[in-house]
């Protein structure tokens, strides 16, 4: 299973130490760093990743107060750092692992492998919605007037807005208590793609790529609202279209 890093510590040299160990790893892809939190929160809404390696101290917020802010669909949160005193606290909040500077290899390899087995233990939960009685081909979606079966084709896209998802179907939308994670996992892959930290879409049903200033594009469906697609994805998708 590949991860999506991304790094964000205030020291240059913690950050360019990371880089070097991370370069050396397989299925591994840096996405970014940041050097404080406030920057790492800009990089995070734009382009979603599995793993963020953060520090504790730095200036603005710190990594613990970034960690709550962003919460789960920011990925799995390893902490680097030279305190050890946080760990408790670290772990408090989530953290997949607590890593002390100097971070060695070996402890760097065995933390990535810890998030591979948590999101793989996480997979698609079928008692709550992967499999839609015993049909593969179907997601059972728990909303407010029960849980709905539908086709997994029919799913356009999904937005998460920070307290519950909006799951857009052929003719309407449905708010399910789920996180954007757990819809993508039960989905299983393409042509679901995560194109936004808090969006997914459906390409099979994309008829028109608008193209942004960012970089990005503005992906219009089949059906319901347009849905931005982050200038990371934008890029992986001109090079899967043969576009430059």
């Amino acid at each position: 299973m590949s991860l999506r890093v991304l790094v964000v510590d205030d020291e240059l040299l913690a950050r360019k130490r990371l880089l070097r160990l991370l370069s050396g790893m397989a299925e591994v892809e840096v996405v970014g760093e940041a050097a404080d939190g406030a920057s790492a929160a800009e990089l995070l809404a734009e382009e979603p990743v599995d793993v963020v390696l953060l520090d504790i101290q730095m200036p603005g917020l710190s990594g613990l107060e970034l960690s709550q802010l962003v919460g789960e669909e920011a990925g799995e949160v390893v902490f680097c750092t030279a305190h050890p005193e946080h760990a408790l606290e670290a772990f408090g909040v989530g953290a997949a692992d607590y890593l002390l500077k100097p971070v060695e290899a070996g402890r760097l390899r065995e933390a990535l492998d810890r998030v591979r087995r948590r999101r793989q233990a996480a997979g698609p939960d079928t008692g709550a919605g992967g499999e839609g009685l015993g049909s593969p081909g179907r997601l059972a979606l728990p909303t407010r007037r029960g849980v709905r079966l539908v086709d997994r084709g029919e799913v356009r896209s999904a937005i998460f807005d920070g307290t519950i998802l909006h799951i857009q179907l052929a003719e309407e939308v449905l708010l399910v208590d789920w996180t954007l994670r757990h819809l993508e996992d039960s989905l299983g892959g393409r042509p679901f793609e995560r194109v936004h930290r808090r969006a997914l879409v459906n390409l099979d049903r994309v008829d028109v790529l608008e193209p942004l200033e960012t970089g990005g594009y503005l992906a219009h469906l089949d059906m319901g609202k347009p849905v931005q697609v982050s200038r990371q994805v934008a890029r992986e998708l001109r090079r899967r279209l043969g576009l430059r």
